[in-house]
């Protein structure tokens, strides 16, 4: 027996005490008897020692060392694992198995057997306690280990790794009482489980765990063969340049779905694995970054001094952004100034303007104790400080805060959403250069690539007006979010590196104290960290709160060796190790990451299952742990997770079915408690009743954000809260209620998705057909009017005109039918517009006309938020004057341009406007105007960047082009239209193509190439014979005709018979102005051929016609040549 101790103790490592075993006639069967002041006693004095050995015992006392049989001997859960909650984390299972058991069973006799098995037993649990792995359960000839679970290691995989070949090593020195002998092999698997408490407490450990891990870890040692350890491939990723491995290929296992990457392990390599820093982490304390506090001082002083400046962080998770701000900061201590900070979050990421309303709330004072009558108190208490009438601002602000304005005492707001919109991202605006003029301004924006596009248009009219005013913006972000504005010579991007060093060496001397650090674990710690200050604090921190580190004389000792120390790999890792040793805390922290990055202490003390006393100590916990920020003293306390990388940590580790109760929790405290978040912010509680699977509750609210944040213009965030509830509504059993829930649905997300995606968008296409499918299943005509115009626009600008006629009558006839005025507008604007596209212009002008007789701008403003945010009044008058003069009523047709544009100023529809622009470059290229032309398209372009319209943007670059081409700008003109033409292609459009292309043939035409733009004008001429688009089919066989001449200056035939066709075009549809062009070109031709009579025959009846507009371009030139013709 006194050899079986001896065996024991070397196959643990510690067979120098094996003598003092052995002199104390200490046998095995005594080992569960002895404590720690027992091994003391033995001459064990490393505390460490001490420890590992009574971690071993255990695992002989509840193992093999039983009366029963040891193949059938199960270890069971101690009592605090035994009620221990399930969680996810990820978990490395080494499965070992003895290598010919059966044929051992059949040649030994079953006492020697149960010999064999006992030691096989002994060696491998002994080793596997060495390295402070958990065997789950002894499987007859097989052991079950795992890495990570009950306590969380930094180098789980490899510690595995390291058991399983000492494992088979010490199988191999195992011999039977005959001299045979004995050999193990192992697999090794690394993944995602569920583990704990999931079965109830009878079950065995190997039972309490979820997940296909362990069933591959057996799989995998079937690979292997005896004397090897074989591993998966996230092991194999885990373990990094640790080992020495053969790639053994792609293996098909049993009970695995896909082939498998195996590999076997050979043994240690030289190399050190690095940490892993692909996974982010959160802020750290703030060292080095001596040169960008200096650029951050330099932008102040200008700044300061009245020449506002930006400066643009960007770095990865952890890298210390937030950290460096508060440094600055720091060093302004001395200075009267004003720091204003706007932290986005990414459940907000839908909700419009969500940091002003946060940051506006916090400054006004509110308390939940308030009424509505004291928070409209301190709101304007608030605002008497800023200059802009009470009148004006009260209700922008009270509207943005959702709060309900007395009748009695402020102007109701009779505005459109936009211009709501427009006018309080103005007045938040000029608050802030208000602030400015006051004393200096700091204006902090965190994590920007969470901001909600409303958030995004606030900070670019900020930065655009920054340098008129002292102030310096900063704004944090993380790598891959890009900057939605141009750059100015004011903002100065700063990109944040990782640390050298000697700075993380100071960071580890901060996080321990002040007190040294063994020189192996700064080593450690420097080249697992890789200068991510994130990575060094937690791994920092890790070691001085583990067993491993002793106090001695002011500085820190290692009491064992540094493979034992419990290095979390990962930021999760580092975070679930921590929390393993405090329970309570991890489950206050699960709880409050439910709520996101903030939450308050009066909310999660309503769900929090644990007694109040016990909550307050977990806050208190995580608060000193600095894993929390808090705000105030409960019950009114703040708690703000340090980074959103510990929040998410936290959350993922809850299992699923926890989390949905949390969110069930957490929206009913909403409906219950919070009424008037729940109003402001529908998607906040959309949000939990989603999570928490009540998936009716969360439909409405999605609805209503969606709602909500439409008629506040901000579509972006409108489409995220629509498709979120699409995706909802999905998951409910088909019904006829669940068909009228999702048809309103898609008529709100069509017009959203055109007014960003453009007309012709896939993703429009998709939303108006899967609307009408669902009228013609509902037999609903009503909603059917709005899914008609938006699958005619679809089909018009995608340039399928058939299609797109036979809409337009369908929805012609069916507003007639229902005999209401607005659908009477929508339907002949629609009609008309498609009419004047395929060229019958006379029936476009008379349905143009017939809106405008519908129409008055005050009572149907509203029409613009149900279809795509295009005014009809706008809309129709744009058209018309496009219609006008193609028709020869020019002025006329300058009449109605100049009414589109005053009555669109009025509107302030920002998507109105940047396509009323568009229209309006358009009717002056017609009339030859070409400043004009560029002026428009340039201001529709950048108005369409700055809100998102990718549509008019494309449109826009086109028109410019042009505009570029004509004043002598050829081949730049031309390269910015085909740009131009290519993201108008992009978003499905074809509309307007043949148009558009007239601009590339005029360029080639200048450039001395008729070639090219002979073959332009093919192509465009086989668009139109495709498409039915024949609204300048005229011009572009007069083009051709001016082509071919300069082509071919002798062969006048061809070019006669282009200017016939063109003139036959033009006379066809009543388009007075093509055929007064065609009938010029060729009247020229000719001139040019010896037949003045001809032409002046020609041209005279055709200018005769007209009876306006004698002072434009085209009618000069006209007169002109008749006099030299006479």
């Amino acid at each position: 027996m006194a050899a079986d101790i001896r065996e024991w103790l070397e196959g643990l490592g510690f067979g120098e005490y094996a003598d003092r075993f052995a002199e104390n006639d200490v046998e095995r069967d005594l080992l569960p008897e002895l404590d720690e002041d027992d091994l003391e006693k033995l001459g064990v004095a490393s505390l460490g020692h001490r420890k590992r050995l009574l971690k071993a015992i255990a695992v002989l006392d509840s193992g093999a060392s039983t009366e029963s049989d040891p193949a059938e001997t199960e270890q069971k859960p101690d009592a605090r694992r035994a009620g221990q909650v399930a969680e996810r984390r990820q978990l490395t299972v080494m499965f070992c198995d003895l290598v010919g058991s059966t044929e051992l069973s059949a040649r030994l006799d079953p006492e020697d057997m149960r010999e064999v098995m006992r030691r096989y037993q002994d060696a491998v649990a002994g080793i596997v306690a060495r390295y402070e792995g958990h065997v789950a359960k002894f499987l007859g000839d097989g052991v079950l280990a795992f890495f990570s679970w009950p306590r969380a290691h930094e180098d789980q995989a490899a510690r595995a790794a390291r058991t399983g070949l000492a494992a088979v090593r010490a199988v191999a020195n195992l011999t039977t009482d005959d001299g045979r002998a004995l050999a193990a092999r192992v697999g090794i698997a690394t993944g995602r489980v569920v583990i704990g408490d999931i079965v109830g407490e009878a079950a065995t450990e190997a039972d309490a765990v979820a997940g296909e891990t362990p069933n591959l870890a057996a799989r995998l040692q079937g690979e292997a063969s005896p004397g090897q350890v074989v591993i998966g491939a996230n092991t194999r990723r885990l373990i990094g340049d640790a080992f020495d491995l053969a790639n053994l290929g792609s293996r098909a296992l049993k009970g695995i779905g896909d082939p498998v990457e195996v590999w076997r392990v050979i043994g240690e390599s030289d190399a050190e694995s690095r940490f892993d820093t692909a996974h982010p982490g959160a802020l750290t304390r703030f060292v080095g970054r001596a040169p960008e506090l200096e650029l951050l001082r330099r932008a102040w002083q200008q700044g300061r001094s009245g020449i506002g400046q930006a400066v643009l962080i960007s770095g990865e998770p952890g890298i210390g952004k937030s950290r460096l701000v508060d440094a600055f900061d720091a060093t302004l201590k001395d200075e009267s100034y004003t720091r204003i900070t706007l932290r986005c979050s990414p459940y907000h990421i839908n909700s419009a303007l969500h940091p002003l309303i946060v940051y506006l709330e916090r400054i006004c004072r509110w308390e939940r104790k308030d009424d509505p009558e004291q928070k409209l108190a301190k709101l304007e208490h608030v605002l008497a400080s800023i200059s802009q009438p009470l009148d004006e601002a009260m209700p922008l602000f009270a509207a943005l805060l959702s709060l309900a304005l007395p009748e009695d005492r402020f102007p109701t707001l009779k505005l459109t959403p936009q211009q709501q919109k427009q006018l309080t991202l103005d007045a938040l605006v000029a608050w802030l250069l208000e602030e400015a003029e006051r004393r200096p301004v700091l204006q902090v924006w965190e994590d920007l690539h969470w901001a909600d596009p409303s958030t995004i248009e606030l900070m670019g009219l900020i930065i655009e007006q920054a340098p008129t005013a002292p102030i310096l913006n900063v704004l944090t972000f993380r790598p891959g979010f890009a900057l939605p504005w141009p750059h100015r010579s004011h903002m100065t991007p700063l990109t944040l590196n990782r640390l050298e060093r000697p700075e993380v060496e100071t960071l580890i001397g901060q996080q321990a104290g002040g007190k040294a650090l063994p020189e192996e674990v700064v080593e450690h710690i420097v080249d697992k960290t890789d200068g991510v200050p994130l990575y060094a604090e937690e791994l920092t921190k890790a070691i001085l709160e583990a067993d491993f580190l002793r106090e001695q004389d002011g500085r820190y000792r290692l009491t064992g060796p540094l493979s034992g120390l419990a290095i979390p790999a990962t930021l999760q890792d580092s975070l679930m190790a921590r929390l393993d040793r405090l329970p309570q805390i991890r489950e206050v922290a699960q709880l409050g990451s439910v709520f996101g990055r903030e939450f308050v202490y009066e909310m999660v003390a309503a769900i929090a299952p644990m007694d109040e006393a016990a909550l307050h100590n977990g806050l208190d916990e995580l608060v000193a742990a600095e894993l929390l920020y808090q705000r105030g003293r409960p019950p009114r306390a703040k708690y703000i997770f340090k980074h959103a990388l510990v929040q998410d940590a936290a959350y993922q580790s809850l299992l699923k079915r926890s989390r949905q109760e949390y969110h069930r929790q957490v929206a009913e405290l909403l409906e219950s408690r919070y009424q008037e978040t729940v109003q402001a912010q529908p998607e906040l509680i959309a949000h939990h009743c989603t999570e928490a699977g009540l998936a009716e509750q969360a439909v409405e609210y999605w609805y209503e954000a969606g709602q909500q944040t439409r008629r506040r213009s901000a579509n972006p965030e409108a489409i995220g809260h629509l498709r979120k509830e699409l995706e909802v509504l999905m998951t409910l059993p088909e019904s006829e209620i669940r068909d009228k829930t999702e048809l309103a649905l898609q008529t709100s997300l069509g017009p959203a998705l055109m007014t960003i995606k453009g007309y012709a968008a896939p993703e429009v296409g998709k939303a108006y057909g899967r609307a009408r499918e669902l009228c013609e299943r509902i037999d609903e005509k009503e909603e059917l009017f709005p899914v008609l115009w938006g699958i005619t626009g679809y089909h018009m600008v995608r340039a399928e005109q058939a299609m797109a006629v036979a809409e337009a009558r369908h929805m012609l006839d069916l507003a007639k039918s229902l005999s209401e005025t607005p659908y009477l507008i929508e339907a002949h604007l629609m009609f008309g517009a498609v009419s004047l596209f395929i060229g019958e212009l006379h029936v476009a002008r008379e349905n143009f006309e017939e809106v405008q007789r519908h129409y008055d701008p005050e009572r149907h403003a509203g029409l613009a938020l149900e279809y795509a945010e295009l005014d009809p009044g706008v809309m129709s008058l744009a058209y018309l004057s496009w219609t006008l003069w193609l028709l020869g009523d020019v002025e006329q047709a300058m009449a109605r341009a100049d009414q589109a544009q005053a009555l669109i100023r009025r509107r302030d529809n920002r998507f109105t406007m940047a396509r009323s622009l568009c229209w309006d470059a358009i009717f002056y290229h017609y009339i030859g105007d070409w400043p004009t032309v560029r002026a428009r398209a340039d201001e529709a372009i950048a108005m369409a960047n700055e809100h998102g319209f990718e549509f008019v943007a494309s449109a826009g670059n086109i028109l410019a082009g042009w505009s570029r081409v004509r004043m002598g700008e050829s081949a730049e003109g031309a390269a910015q239209v085909r740009q131009g033409m290519e993201a108008y292609r992009a978003t499905g459009a074809k509309l307007q193509l043949p148009h558009f292309m007239i601009s590339l043939a005029e360029a080639a035409r200048d450039l001395g190439r008729p070639e090219e733009g002979l073959e332009v004008l093919a192509e465009a001429l086989a668009l139109v014979e495709d498409t039915g688009e024949r609204q300048m089919e005229a011009e572009l066989y007069r083009l051709r005709g001016e082509l071919l001449l300069e082509h071919a200056p002798d062969e006048h035939e061809p070019v006669e018979v282009s200017y016939q066709q063109a003139l036959a075009v033009a006379q066809s549809q009543g388009a007075k102005s093509l055929e007064l062009r065609a009938a010029m070109s060729l009247a020229r031709l000719r001139r040019a051929r010896d037949r003045a009579k001809e032409a002046r025959d020609l041209l005279a009846p055709v200018h005769g016609q007209f009876t306006e507009g004698f002072d434009t371009a085209d009618l000069k030139e006209a007169k002109a040549l008749l006099d030299e013709l006479s």
